[in-house]
């Protein structure tokens, strides 16, 4: 488990965050906004097409871009369901540790989400998706190794799919 991951497992940390980015006004308590929820979960269905297609061209950096935007579309969605919106990955991952974590989410979605029913493999595959997006997005490299994007994809599906069940449920 990196410093980062047990930083976010500690609840009073994560409470402590929450406070201050709702101080800040990053962090926003809204009323719940069933269209825009809705929104944000096609922008994920969109964009995990995205990564379908310019996988086939053999576009690896543009697909794994296109994992991060429905990992995080598909997080903004899952904050809406809580009444809560957000203008920052980490109060973003904030919100979804507090309200899915180990009901839902997982440690690797949350990681995902930070890099690139929810458990610890879930979250932590977000972070996942964070990082290796913005190594395609602002690197100099064009093509990135075929197995790992496609495993990235399939986590990107597994994760929209798992966040929109948990929608669906609650």
């Amino acid at each position: 488990m990196t410093k980062t991951s047990r930083r976010y497992c500690n609840p009073k940390i994560v409470d402590k965050k929450i406070e201050f980015y709702i101080k800040k006004k990053v962090l926003v308590k809204q009323e719940f906004e069933g269209a825009e929820m809705k929104g944000h979960i096609e922008k994920a269905e969109h964009n995990s097409n995205f990564i379908q297609d310019t996988l086939k061209q053999d576009y690896t950096d543009w697909a794994i871009v296109g994992c991060y935007y429905a990992s995080y579309h598909i997080a903004l969605a899952l904050l809406l369901k809580k009444c809560f919106s957000s203008k920052n990955h980490d109060a973003t991952l904030c919100i979804l540790i507090k309200h899915y974590y180990q009901n839902g989410l997982s440690r690797e979605d949350i990681e995902l989400i930070n890099k690139t029913y929810l458990d610890n493999n879930d979250i932590l595959f977000y972070v996942q998706s964070k990082n290796e997006r913005e190594k395609a997005a602002y690197s100099s490299q064009i093509v990135f190794d075929k197995k790992l994007v496609s495993d990235l994809r399939l986590k990107t599906l597994l994760f929209v799919n798992k966040g929109k069940e948990i929608i669906e449920k609650s």
